[in-house]
């Protein structure tokens, strides 16, 4: 199942950038660089430095220099996180490329990268939600409440994976089928945005 093998690869990620819990600590990626598993780690270690830019930029206090420079550095992680999600696709496009498709196949509403990104992106909230459930500090009616978040976190999860896995077999045995859209941010393409490109003139 491959849930099973990327809950596990998100939460040893999360594990290992918590040892020094630093945006711009070395990835130290276990796995054979041609491997899924080396894809999934990366994907998860880029939503999780990205998670911590995000705290970072939401304190009232932080300098409007600083701001600007945190917005800029959480776009470029973005991209870089688009960029991965499309390569975990295309990973899968070629395992599944003789595969004999259906005539009644179907096409799913998101491809199975993009739902393997949402399931990286739950393994942050359930590390930091348990985390809120841990705290000393703060009162038992917040530590109340943020575990009754957790238990629908966890059951997001099983559910999430259910359906990844669900979709992966579908594919695997033709009753449906891949198809990938490249994304096509326009934000960060200076011919695509007007402000940038109108800054050229």
């Amino acid at each position: 199942m491959i849930s099973t093998t990327a809950n596990h690869i998100f939460q040893q990620v999360i594990s290992d950038y918590h040892i020094f819990d630093e945006i711009d600590h070395e990835i130290n990626n276990p796995y054979d660089q041609a491997s899924l598993a080396h894809l999934l780690y990366l994907k998860c270690w880029i939503d999780t430095a990205q998670w911590h830019m995000e705290d970072v930029v939401r304190n009232p206090n932080i300098d409007p220099k600083d701001g600007l420079y945190w917005k800029r550095r959480i776009d470029k992680q973005n991209q870089v996180r688009t960029d991965t999600v499309e390569y975990i696709d295309s990973y899968y496009l070629q395992l599944f490329k003789d595969v004999k498709v259906s005539e009644f196949a179907k096409i799913n509403s998101e491809s199975p990268a993009w739902a393997i990104d949402r399931l990286s992106i739950l393994a942050l909230k359930i590390y930091h939600m348990e985390q809120e459930t841990l705290r000393a500090e703060v009162s038992d009616e917040h530590r109340t409440v943020c575990q009754e978040k957790l238990q629908v976190l966890l059951e997001q999860r099983t559910d999430l994976s259910q359906s990844i896995d669900e979709l992966l077999r579908d594919i695997q045995s033709g009753q449906k089928y891949m198809k990938v859209y490249k994304q096509m941010k326009m934000y960060n393409d200076p011919n695509l945005n007007p402000v940038l490109y109108g800054s050229q003139k």
